[in-house]
C-alpha cells in the first residue's frame, strides 16, 4: 500500500482511525471463550463492527504471542481475514522488533512475506542495520519508534547532547537511510507539544499516534500540531474501542466508540480542508 492510496482511504472514510487489536482472553466477553478460536472470534467481530470507521488495524504481537501456537494461528487468521475481506485497510504488526543483519531480514520476511502485513513497528536503538532490512520491501513500511507515549520515555528519548534531543537525532538520522521514504514514525499523543518540531523534521511522513483516550492524549491537539497536507496521521485506539463492553453487545459498543472518534476526525479533516 502506498502513502497516496492510504490518503485516498482517509478521505473516503473521513477518518484516520487505527484500531488496535490488543486481545486479552481475560478481558473479552466470557461467552466467546466457548468458541473454537476465541481470539479470532473476538477480532473478527471487532473488525466487522468497526471497519466502516477506520482505515487501519494494528494487532499487538505480544498479546498473540503470549498464547503460543494458539495465538500465532489466530494472528495468521486475523491478517488473512483483513487482507481478504478488507484489503483497503492498512495493517500494522505492532512488534517493535530491533535486531541487525540476517535477524532483521528474517523479521522483515516474517511480517511482510509470511503474514503479509503492510508495516511493522521497529526499534531504532541499534541503528541503520536494524531498520534498512525492513525498508527493502516495496510498498511496505517500517514504523520507527521516535517519541513514545509512556511516562518513562524521558529516561532516554529526551536525553540532550549539543542542543539536540535523542528522539530528534533519531528522526534526522533515519532520513539518510536507504529507502527512507518507506519510513513512518511512532509519536505518542501525550507528547502533542512536540508535534510541531517533529513536523519540521519529517514534514511528509505518516505518524502512528498511540495514547488518545485511555492514556489522556488530545485528538484535537494532535491534529492541530501534527496533520499535514495528506493528513499524515494514523491515530490508534485500542482498549477504548475493543473493550467498550464485556457483554453480548461488545461489537456494537466498539462500533459506537469508533464512530465517535471518526466523527471527530471528520471535523478535523474538514477544518484542514482535506475533505
Amino acid at each position: 500500500m502506498t502513502n497516496s492510496f492510504l490518503f485516498e482511504q482517509i478521505k473516503a472514510k473521513a477518518s484516520f482511525l487505527c484500531v488496535g487489536l490488543d486481545i486479552d482472553l481475560d478481558k473479552i466477553p466470557s461467552h466467546l471463550l466457548q468458541e473454537e478460536d476465541p481470539i479470532f472470534a473476538f477480532a473478527k467481530a471487532i473488525i466487522d463492527a468497526t471497519h466502516k470507521y477506520s482505515v487501519a488495524y494494528k494487532p499487538n504481537l505480544a498479546f498473540f504471542e503470549s498464547y503460543g501456537v494458539q495465538g500465532l494461528n489466530a494472528l495468521k487468521k486475523v491478517i488473512n481475514y483483513l487482507n481478504n475481506e478488507h484489503p483497503n485497510h492498512f495493517t500494522i504488526a505492532d512488534a517493535k522488533r530491533g535486531d541487525i543483519g540476517n535477524t532483521a531480514g528474517r523479521y522483515a520476511k516474517a511480517f511482510f512475506d509470511t503474514y503479509n502485513f503492510d508495516s511493522v513497528t521497529v526499534a531504532p536503538y541499534m541503528g541503520r542495520d536494524a531498520v534498512e532490512p525492513f525498508l527493502a520491501f516495496e510498498d511496505k513500511y517500517a514504523i520507527l519508534l521516535a517519541l513514545t507515549s509512556n511516562d518513562s520515555a524521558a529516561d532516554f528519548q529526551y536525553t540532550q547532547e549539543k542542543g539536540q534531543l535523542l528522539f530528534e537525532k533519531v528522526l534526522k538520522t533515519s532520513l539518510s537511510w536507504k529507502n527512507a521514504e518507506r519510513l513512518m514514525y511512532v509519536v505518542g499523543a501525550t507528547k502533542s507539544e512536540s508535534f510541531l518540531s517533529i513536523r519540521k523534521l519529517v514534514p511528509n511522513s505518516f505518524l502512528l499516534v498511540p495514547g488518545v483516550g485511555v492514556q489522556g492524549g488530545s485528538l484535537s491537539e494532535v491534529a492541530e500540531n501534527g496533520m499535514n497536507d495528506q493528513c499524515g496521521l494514523l491515530v490508534n485506539s485500542s482498549r477504548g474501542i475493543i473493550y467498550a463492553s464485556k457483554e453480548h453487545d461488545f461489537a456494537d459498543q466498539a462500533a459506537n466508540q469508533a464512530k465517535k472518534l471518526q466523527a471527530e476526525m471528520e471535523l478535523l479533516l474538514k477544518l484542514k480542508g482535506l475533505i
